[in-house]
């Protein structure tokens, strides 16, 4: 990772996902995280700790929750599903268009799996995700997300998993930011998740907030 972004090993070199910058080295290729095009790259740069912390492990079954066209979905997918770490991104989106691009993707990366689905309604997509994920995202343009995401960690958060919850502070009208915010860590709190730090994406993307937390453990 340099100052102005991070850079991820390819899974699959000489082939870019949305016109990217490729930096070709011996034995392969890093590919250019456009943090103004991805709010996980952004929260890398502005994290107060350690940014590896923030992401998955090489061969981890990981679950994203409103995967859009596939841009972070693609650097996830090369930490996780490297030659040698087969890993597994299961990548829900509520939109036909996105699942196309996403479809179009998984034809490439062996282990992405393209989920048409509804993040507040697993039931009909668990089945993807046969076991416990040991990283969370979630970036819903959807009401009650918060909601959403605590659910979703309660049934596949892995016990001392991360997840990572992006906000828009003007998705619950009505609500200041500073209130919002509060009312979000509670609700973090009580379904037993540990916060462990609030990003602010502004510059990157305004108005929004990254919550980063663990899994609590023997959940």
């Amino acid at each position: 990772m340099d100052r102005s972004s991070p850079w991820t090993w390819s899974a699959r070199p000489r082939s870019t996902v949305y016109g990217e910058t490729l930096r070709k080295v011996k034995g392969g290729e890093w590919r250019r995280w456009d943090p103004r095009r991805s709010k996980v790259a952004s929260g890398l740069l502005r994290t107060a700790g350690a940014p590896e912390r923030l992401l998955p492990a090489p061969g981890a079954h990981v679950l994203y929750l409103g995967a859009g066209h596939g841009t972070t979905v693609s650097h996830i997918h090369d930490i996780v599903c490297h030659q040698d770490a087969p890993g597994r991104v299961v990548a829900v989106d509520l939109s036909p268009r996105c699942l196309r691009d996403l479809t179009r993707l998984a034809h490439e990366r062996p282990g992405l799996v393209p989920v048409l689905g509804d993040a507040r309604r697993s039931a009909t997509w668990r089945a993807w995700l046969p076991r416990k994920a040991s990283w969370v995202f979630q970036d819903v343009a959807q009401a009650h997300q918060a909601s959403i995401f605590t659910a979703a960690c309660a049934r596949f958060l892995q016990p001392g998993g991360r997840g990572l919850l992006s906000l828009k502070v003007e998705s619950d009208r009505g609500t200041d930011a500073a209130a919002l915010r509060a009312k979000v860590e509670q609700e973090l709190a009580e379904a037993g998740l540990s916060l462990d730090e609030v990003i602010d994406l502004e510059g990157f993307e305004d108005d929004h907030l990254l919550f980063v937390v663990e899994g609590a453990n023997g959940a």
